[in-house]
């Protein structure tokens, strides 16, 4: 893995892609997903790091000064990506977000940073391995997306999921034995063929890939929303607090 020079007690600086759909779009779960980006960005400095937002591909000198990166929710990617093309039931699909996205994905992987995707972001790196996505899910036992949310519930189906033990993404709950995380679902797309190198460590009750991981470098996936406000506030912050962790003793090794 390659080093970035830190200053002894600094802040890890953890990269992000901005979200460039406008809040005033007429389709709420663009605004939606805004909000849910700038609670991310809240969290990882609650959390300890230092968030650094990119609106543009990052030059060598920028990727070079950072120690991890988070690749957020978002719209639908271009299926053209994972070699199909669009239904009528995709939203949000932005090339130019697309390309700021997968750039910054891919040069933080190549650059041996941690990397952490979330919701559209593990569908993202999914896709970026060589994977494929399910354009539209059929309904089924498990509820992953709430049309109608309850007072108090916010957007969000939520679900159980038991993560495997020793995983990454456990590590980020707090358990590396293993851990059952309430999630707050809110997705109409999800992993269809899993990416050659990634491994699946979480899946749904009706079988839907629930989070992924290289594992041969720090790099991981979940299809749910740990920023999820309606989450209590410790929730929400330790899995961000603890990947920050993780891009501090990436820079040590």
């Amino acid at each position: 893995m390659q080093s970035f020079a830190q200053a002894p007690g600094s802040r890890p600086r953890i990269g992000l892609p901005v979200r460039l759909s406008s809040s005033s779009d007429p389709d709420p779960r663009v605004s939606e997903a805004n909000k849910l980006f700038n609670y991310i960005v809240e969290l990882v400095r609650d959390g300890g790091g230092d968030p650094v937002l990119f609106s543009t591909a990052p030059s060598a000198t920028a990727l070079a000064s950072l120690d991890g990166v988070i690749i957020p929710g978002g719209g639908d990617l271009d299926p053209r990506l994972y070699g199909e093309q669009p239904s009528e039931v995709c939203y949000d699909v932005s090339p130019a977000q697309d390309d700021l996205d997968v750039a910054v994905a891919r040069q933080s992987i190549d650059a041996g940073l941690p990397v952490l995707g979330i919701c559209r972001g593990h569908q993202l790196l999914n896709v970026l391995y060589g994977g494929t996505l399910i354009q539209d899910m059929a309904p089924g036992v498990v509820a992953h997306r709430e049309p109608a949310p309850a007072p108090g519930c916010g957007p969000w189906a939520w679900h159980e999921v038991d993560v495997q033990p020793g995983t990454k993404v456990a590590g980020l709950y707090g358990d590396g034995a293993g851990v059952t995380v309430k999630i707050a679902s809110g997705h109409h797309q999800a992993v269809a063929r899993v990416a050659d190198g990634l491994v699946v460590t979480a899946i749904a009750e009706d079988g839907t890939v629930e989070a992924l991981e290289d594992p041969d470098r720090w790099v991981a996936s979940v299809q749910w929303h740990p920023e999820a406000h309606e989450i209590s506030a410790e929730e929400r912050v330790a899995p961000f607090r603890a990947f920050v962790e993780v891009c501090r003793a990436a820079v040590k090794s």
